[in-house]
């Protein structure tokens, strides 16, 4: 089997560990946007987690010539009608800071007994001719009054995790990334892996058919 080089479209460090902490073992080089020269940003501009992470994935894959791991996350609340959703990271403004975003929240939930809500997470993994797998997963919890805990980021400190009787912020990396909707679908991913390096391989064959064949074509 080929050992594959999977970039993950983000220049997050502490993402790329991770995902390597996760695949390790496993026959496959890890890289990030770090590891490349500028390449163009992707406007997330799509109606869905589902359409925002096919559509980073599928571009750096494409622009590197090798395939890419893209996840695209947020918060639904169900008394606001899903929102703030594909929205969660600028929901107060495009370059909102994680307590702005909490305090909107707060302030869009006033007076409203209703606060369930659900954390969702969106991974695709593309190869540079197009196709996809994609994995997504959920964590069902509730919006608190006020922030608790120190640890996390984004809505964390606000989201109330009651199997637990935490919020994330008051969570371990380790408790979180058990029952988290983004710890949930990379342990997807994980338990696939094997089979997902066999679907590369093929995508990758087929690639190189169709090199050869238009080659070929050329040459006559």
């Amino acid at each position: 089997m080929k050992r594959h080089t999977l970039v993950i479209a983000t220049k997050n460090g502490g993402k790329s560990a991770e995902i390597k902490e996760l695949l390790k073992g496993f026959p496959v080089d890890i890289k990030d946007l770090n590891d490349f020269g500028p390449i163009p940003e992707v406007v997330e501009d799509g109606a869905t987690f589902d359409d925002n992470s096919y559509k980073k994935a599928s571009f750096t894959a494409k622009v590197l010539g090798l395939p890419a791991l893209a996840d695209d996350s947020g918060l639904e609340v169900e008394a606001l009608g899903g929102v703030p959703g594909v929205h969660s990271a600028r929901y107060a403004g495009p370059k909102a800071t994680d307590p702005e975003n909490n305090v909107k929240l707060l302030d869009a939930l006033s007076g409203i007994q209703d606060r369930k809500a659900r954390f969702c997470c969106v991974l695709s993994l593309a190869v540079p001719a197009g196709p996809a797998l994609t994995y997504e997963s959920f964590c069902e919890g509730v919006i608190l009054d006020a922030p608790r805990g120190n640890g996390g980021f984004g809505y964390d400190p606000l989201f109330y995790y009651p199997p637990a009787g935490k919020t994330f912020a008051e969570m371990s990396i380790e408790e979180k990334s058990a029952v988290s909707h983004r710890g949930r679908a990379f342990a997807d991913l994980k338990r696939e892996f094997s089979k997902v390096l066999i679907w590369l391989d093929h995508r990758f064959e087929e690639e190189e058919m169709r090199r050869g064949a238009h080659e070929i074509c050329q040459g006559h």
